[in-house]
């Protein structure tokens, strides 16, 4: 298994590549097959409005799931962002993956910021399916081996998201630092 620390820098670039490709990809498709759209002042304003609403999203759920895996996930003294427990406090209670739940957002947020409907319509959703895949290939096979039977049994009782009302309520409570 790779190092944790090419990991996670290979993790970064990934989402350089997804975020600044899709920018890029998503203006030459516009380009091609949304040229009105481009000159469209309207658009952009309301495609803008939109991407700084799920810019804030994807912060809020990103910094609070942050401060309940630093909160509980740690014991010892651990480099940052690396955790040491099974935490299946607050949202994670309710779902396995509520970080990236966030995530899955910042696509979406980048394209409507960018103002590409080519991003929105087309890469945002392949990029949402590419993380999908990538928590079920790499992540969840790392906490298997990182938690063992006790994220087995996690695993089989919380499901990988969760949309009910008081699990998206969760994703927006806020979590004091510890």
């Amino acid at each position: 298994m790779l190092n944790y620390r090419y990991m996670k820098t290979l993790r970064i670039f990934v989402w350089f590549f997804l975020l600044i490709g899709g920018s890029i990809g998503g203006i030459f498709l516009d380009l091609a097959l949304f040229p009105k759209v481009i000159n469209s002042l309207l658009f952009h304003i309301i495609s803008f409005v939109i991407g700084i609403v799920l810019f804030y999203i994807v912060i809020t759920i990103s910094k609070n799931t942050g401060r309940t895996l630093a909160k509980y996930g740690r014991e010892g003294d651990l480099p940052r962002l690396e955790t040491n427990k099974l935490v299946k406090n607050g949202v994670y209670a309710y779902m396995r993956h509520p970080m990236h739940l966030g995530l899955i957002l910042f696509p979406f947020a980048v394209a409507f910021l960018v103002g590409s409907l080519s991003f929105i319509l087309i890469i945002s959703p392949l990029e949402a399916v590419l993380i999908l895949l990538l928590i079920k290939l790499v992540e969840e096979p790392e906490a298997r081996q990182k938690f063992g039977k006790e994220y087995e049994l996690y695993e089989k009782n919380t499901p990988a998201f969760c949309f009910k009302a008081r699990c998206i309520r969760m994703l927006f409570k806020k979590v004091e630092k510890s």
